[in-house]
C-alpha cells in the first residue's frame, strides 16, 4: 500500500479538523446532547468510516480493504469497552451530566494521541524485528485470559494511582463548573473535573496497550491502523450517550472482547512462526507449513463474536428483566411514592445527582 508524506498530512490534519469542530461545536458550551442528536452524528461518524474503508477498497485493493474493516470492527468494540470504564470513572467522581461532553472529548484526543505514539512504536519495531510479532501474540493471549477472568468491577477513581494523585496535587472536593482549577486564598486547587480527566487519560493508557497489538495482528500497514483508530473513536463521545443505558446490559462484551484477543493473538503467533528467524526455533527457519489466516476469514469471525455477544448479552438481560418482573408481582406491589410526595420531596433524583460531590 502506497501512503506518501501528503497523504499522511492531509489525514492528520483532517482528523485535527473533525475534532476542532467537534469542540467548538457541541462542547465548548456545557449541555447533555439528546437522543437525536447522538443518534444523527453516531450514524454520520459511523458511515464515513464505512465510506473511507470502500475508498481503500476502491483505490488500494479490497485486501486492504477488508485489512481496514476487520481493525475498525476491532478498535469500535475496544472502544465501547472503553466506554464501559470511562462511565465507572465519571460516576466515581460524581461528574454532573452536562460537564460529561468536555471530559470525554478529553479523553478522546488523549486517547488518539497515545494510540498515535503507540502506532509509530510499533511500526518501527515489526520493521525491523520479526520477532516482534511472538511478543505481541503472547501478550494478546495473556490480555484475552485478564478480559474473559479478571474482575470489572474495580473503580479506577478510587485506584493506588488515583490514590497517589490526591496526595501530590492540591485538590478541592467540590466542582466549579467545568473548570480544571480554581484559585482560593492564593493558592491554585485542582477540581474533580482535573481528576477525571487524570483517571480517563490512566485508563486510555492501559487501553491501548491492548488495541495497538490486537489492530498490528490484522495489518501491518501504519496507515490503515491510525484510520481504524481515528474512526473507532470518532463519533465515541455521541455512542456514550446514545447507549449509555445499553453498556450496562453488554454483560458479555468482555467475554467477546476476550474472543477476539484470543483470536488475533493466534493469528499473530502463526505469522511469527510463519516468518521465523529465531535461532532456537526449527534453526532460524520459517515454518512455512504454519497456516496463514486470511483476513476474510478474520472480518467474518470479529463480526460473528461480536454480533453473538451483543445478541446474547441482550437476551440474558432481558430474560433477568423478565425474571425480575415476575418476581415483584407474586412478592406483591412495590411500594411508591405518589406525584405528590415526589413534587415536596426536597431530595428528589435530580437534586441528589446534581449536588454529589467527588469521593475523596
Amino acid at each position: 500500500m502506497q501512503v506518501t508524506p501528503l497523504i499522511w498530512i492531509i489525514t492528520l490534519a483532517v482528523t485535527v479538523l473533525f475534532f476542532v469542530y467537534e469542540f467548538f461545536a457541541h462542547v465548548r458550551k456545557p449541555h447533555e446532547p439528546s437522543i437525536g442528536e447522538s443518534a444523527r452524528w453516531s450514524a454520520f461518524y459511523i458511515g464515513l468510516a464505512l465510506l473511507f474503508g470502500v475508498g481503500i477498497g476502491m483505490v488500494s485493493g479490497w485486501n486492504f480493504g477488508g485489512e481496514y474493516f476487520a481493525g475498525y470492527l476491532t478498535e469500535k468494540a475496544l472502544s465501547i469497552d472503553n466506554l464501559f470504564v470511562f462511565l465507572i470513572v465519571m460516576s466515581g467522581f460524581a461528574v454532573p451530566k452536562k460537564y460529561q461532553q468536555k471530559v470525554l472529548m478529553i479523553g478522546i484526543v488523549i486517547a488518539l494521541i497515545l494510540r498515535g505514539g503507540f502506532i509509530a512504536i510499533g511500526a518501527g519495531l515489526i520493521e525491523n524485528f520479526s520477532w516482534i510479532f511472538y511478543i505481541f501474540g503472547a501478550l494478546l493471549l495473556f490480555l484475552a485470559y485478564k478480559q474473559a477472568f479478571g474482575s470489572h468491577e474495580s473503580n479506577p477513581a478510587d485506584g493506588k494511582f488515583m490514590q497517589l494523585v490526591r496526595r501530590v496535587l492540591p485538590v478541592t472536593d467540590e466542582y466549579h463548573g467545568d473548570r480544571l482549577t480554581v484559585k482560593k486564598g492564593g493558592t491554585r486547587f485542582f477540581t474533580p473535573m482535573m481528576l477525571t480527566i487524570i483517571a480517563i487519560g490512566f485508563v486510555d493508557l492501559i487501553f491501548a496497550v491492548d488495541s495497538i497489538p490486537a489492530i498490528y495482528g490484522l495489518t501491518s500497514e501504519a496507515y490503515i491502523v491510525f484510520t481504524a483508530n481515528a474512526f473507532a473513536l470518532m463519533g465515541l463521545r455521541q455512542l456514550f450517550f446514545l447507549i449509555g443505558g445499553l453498556l450496562e446490559r453488554l454483560v458479555y462484551l468482555a467475554q467477546g472482547l476476550a474472543v477476539i484477543l484470543a483470536f488475533i493473538g493466534v493469528k499473530l503467533v502463526f505469522h511469527a512462526l510463519h516468518v521465523n528467524e529465531l535461532s532456537f526455533i526449527n534453526g532460524g527457519q520459517p515454518l512455512l507449513w504454519v497456516p496463514e489466516i486470511p483476513i476474510w476469514f478474520s472480518l467474518v469471525f470479529i463480526g460473528a463474536t461480536i454480533a453473538v455477544a451483543t445478541v446474547a448479552s441482550l437476551m440474558k438481560t432481558r430474560g433477568d428483566g423478565d425474571k425480575n418482573d415476575r418476581h415483584t408481582v407474586e412478592g406483591g406491589p412495590v411500594a411508591t411514592a405518589s406525584n405528590d410526595q415526589r413534587e415536596t420531596d426536597p431530595q428528589s433524583d435530580d437534586d441528589v445527582s446534581s449536588t454529589a460531590r467527588a469521593p475523596k
